[in-house]
């Protein structure tokens, strides 16, 4: 009889999503802060009432999932919920906050825009009330805490939305392959570098990577982090004043990933950057590839291609850490019934909402529903969540330090890995995207 793994602390999820961009795609207005007059309570209204909601398939099928408990929980409470593309979701969730048909809730995929326009309720005082502070690791939380220049996030701004879920970045590999292979899973750097090179040595792909949209951005990140830690990375990617991305951790990071193309642990380099994510996932599944660096929205498709084959780990590192966001919600500023469109968000970290969230591939905000088998890739998952979470390793992606810099990364890593740049140029390219956002 297999044993099955419990999460034991706070969890994370995924979506197909890079998480929160610090400048949303369309413009905002001000708000005629309707919520803001009325006095944060946990003491709901007896009133029949609606709420609105706004989301994205990726994202809200488990919200959705999770509206039926919450009404039956409070009977005078109706949510309507609708949905939109992810795309055209951006586009528009800024029109719609400041419009006179302003949802009451929404999935905040931005934050710069929708907060300096105060379009959205700051939801400290309902932290307060609920005891979000506690429930949650800090680093969940600052991830919507934002400046009121909607410049910086993290510890000390406002926090504007609330966790539902959480996804995480790690290492997928090939069970099989690395049985065959005479490898176990790695759980240093130097123990990942020599599988690399037994599996090269063998005639075997050590890392399948699909670079066309730039995810070889997420190796730079962990060998990063994993060598700094996770609060000097958030302090980066959270736009803190003074930071820089031209550090020793990240410079190591850079020339390793560029170490790791010439000695050819990556395959071909125009093959890699001509691979988009999903061809990599492919790949991976056909078994061509120990190991695949890969976020945790890919665990279904991965699970069912490679079976019982399929492991997953976090990032082997000095420090234990994950890349990883929320699917988080706010408040419309125009909402006639903030609070209780608060206790929805409080409703979203109940065992119901937590059961949906992890049915649907996120790592929920109840652990205790995280239970899988051991030796199972969901396994796996909850596993490296939890020691992830334990170690307060969750950082930011590092793509949504700015609007530009998931392009700004994917130039940069194709250039490096077809070595037409230098790690100097890397590091300075990075930084002066960020600078040019930033306080500097």
């Amino acid at each position: 009889m297999q044993r099955r793994t419990r999460l034991v602390l706070a969890p994370l999820a995924a979506s197909t999503l890079l998480g929160i961009a610090l400048t949303a795609c369309a413009p905002g207005a001000t708000t005629n802060d309707s919520a803001a007059d009325i006095e944060a309570s946990t003491e709901l209204t007896t009133d029949e009432i609606t709420l609105t909601l706004m989301s994205t398939p990726e994202s809200g099928a488990a919200t959705e999932a999770t509206i039926a408990a919450f009404e039956a929980e409070h009977p005078n409470i109706a949510i309507e919920y609708s949905q939109t593309n992810y795309d055209d979701y951006n586009q528009s969730v800024n029109l719609n906050l400041s419009g006179d048909q302003s949802p009451d809730i929404v999935l905040l995929n931005a934050v710069a825009n929708t907060v300096k326009n105060k379009l959205v309720l700051p939801l400290d005082d309902y932290a307060g009330l609920y005891g979000w502070d506690d429930f949650f690791p800090a680093n969940q939380l600052n991830q919507w805490r934002v400046a009121e220049d909607g410049s910086t996030l993290g510890d000390g701004g406002a926090l504007v939305a609330a966790p539902a879920g959480f996804s995480l970045v790690g290492v997928y590999y090939n069970k099989a392959l690395a049985a065959q292979l005479g490898i176990t899973a790695p759980t240093s750097l130097a123990e990942l570098e020599a599988s690399l090179e037994k599996a090269s040595s063998a005639g075997a792909l050590p890392v399948q990577l699909g670079n066309a949209e730039g995810h070889a951005a997420f190796i730079v990140q962990l060998l990063g982090q994993g060598e700094a830690g996770a609060d000097d990375a958030n302090a980066w990617a959270f736009g803190h004043e003074g930071e820089t991305f031209d550090t020793a951790a990240n410079r190591t990071a850079a020339e390793t990933l560029a170490a790791w193309q010439k000695a050819g642990y990556l395959g071909d380099a125009t093959t890699a950057n001509g691979t988009d994510l999903q061809g990599a996932v492919d790949n991976f599944i056909a078994g061509k590839g120990l190991f695949l660096v890969d976020g945790i929205w890919d665990a279904g498709k991965i699970g069912d291609g490679l079976g019982e084959s399929a492991g997953f780990l976090p990032f082997p590192g000095a420090n234990v850490t994950g890349i990883g966001t929320s699917v988080a919600y706010a408040i419309s500023a125009q909402s006639e019934h903030p609070n209780e469109a608060a206790a929805f968000l409080d409703f979203l970290r109940s065992s119901e909402a937590s059961e949906q969230q992890f049915a649907q591939g996120f790592m929920p905000n109840d652990p205790t529903v995280a239970v899988a088998e051991e030796g199972t890739l969901q396994g796996d998952i909850v596993a490296s969540w939890a020691k992830v979470a334990e170690a307060d390793g969750l950082v930011a992606f590092n793509n949504n330090a700015t609007a530009t810099m998931n392009d700004t990364l994917k130039a940069g890593t194709q250039q490096l890995i077809a070595g037409q740049l230098s790690v100097d140029d890397f590091l300075a390219s990075i930084q002066d995207d960020w600078a040019k956002a930033h306080a500097g």
